[in-house]
């Protein structure tokens, strides 16, 4: 699946979750880009999210986060050559 910028931005969304507590969560306040919007929107129809606007992350959508910031860590690191 190739990255798009819409898949891009929700991974971007997902990766501002604190996985350190259940009871953070995040709201696109009116002032917020739309495309972050748009990517919490679309992770809310796709039930990561628990509102529209944001709110908690749902159990598939901290599964998902979880990878997602795995992933990220991993990439990020440097690797010996």
């Amino acid at each position: 699946m190739p990255v798009n910028a819409d898949l891009n931005a929700e991974i971007r969304i997902l990766n501002l979750f604190n996985l350190d507590s259940s009871l953070e969560g995040i709201k696109a306040h009116k002032d917020a880009d739309d495309t972050s919007k748009a990517a919490i929107a679309r992770l809310y129809h796709k039930g990561l999210v628990t509102q529209e606007d944001g709110g908690y992350l749902t159990d598939l959508g901290r599964t998902c986060a979880e990878h997602i910031q795995v992933a990220l860590r991993i990439l990020g690191s440097k690797t010996e050559a």
